[in-house]
């Protein structure tokens, strides 16, 4: 009989032991963003490019910060300042997290996309907004290591042509990796809030 009931204690303890590590289990969920989560993702390595200001830039540059990646050119009519638009509004939803928040514009267009051009348009959203002012050569590589896509379509010798380009951004974490991948027009409210969950 009292071999019976140390049994049963102990058949209970190993069942509330099992159930605590359960609860344990459950508790370290992995975060569920809006955006696509793309942690592990070998896109996006290490770049040395120079920015509107002529400082020369590398993804470590970022480090404590949440970065945000989207390839553009300034005289696009819409996704590009939709997107920028949007980044301006993220910002401010983060209150005074926004100040940890990098958005970083690569241009595809370095034809015509100068330094002092790309200084002006981002100074038109946000002055602490940065763009990157790669050669042909540094835009072909760094595109390749986003995956992005971009074309030109028209007249290149008159300089009448438009950019095809990918329309969704990457964002890294403060610890330099890379995490999520947003569509175009996710919209900034859910932005915010995965911005949020990496810096928190």
């Amino acid at each position: 009989m009292v071999y019976c009931i140390a049994s049963r204690r102990a058949v209970m303890g190993l069942a509330w032991a099992g159930s605590l590590a359960l609860l344990g289990a459950c508790s370290e969920k992995k975060p569920v963003f809006n955006s696509i989560d793309i942690s592990g993702g070998e896109m996006g390595r290490d770049f040395a490019i120079k920015d509107h200001n002529g400082q020369l830039r590398h993804l470590n540059d970022f480090a404590g910060k949440v970065l945000v990646v989207f390839f553009g050119y300034t005289q696009c009519p819409d996704v590009c300042p939709t997107t920028m638009t949007e980044l301006v509004e993220v910002k401010r939803l983060l209150g005074k997290d926004g100040e940890r928040l990098q958005p970083l514009f690569i241009t595809v267009d370095p034809q015509r996309d100068t330094p002092e051009l790309l200084k002006a348009y981002m100074a038109n959203f946000d002055p602490g907004f940065l763009a990157l002012c790669p050669t042909p050569e540094q835009l072909a590589d760094v595109a390749a290591s986003f995956k992005v896509y971009y074309k030109k379509v028209g007249d290149e010798k008159s300089g009448s042509y438009t950019m095809d380009h990918s329309a969704g951004s990457y964002v890294f974490d403060p610890k330099g990796r890379v995490r999520l991948f947003v569509r175009y027009g996710l919209g900034a409210q859910p932005l915010a809030a995965d911005i949020a969950q990496l810096l928190g």
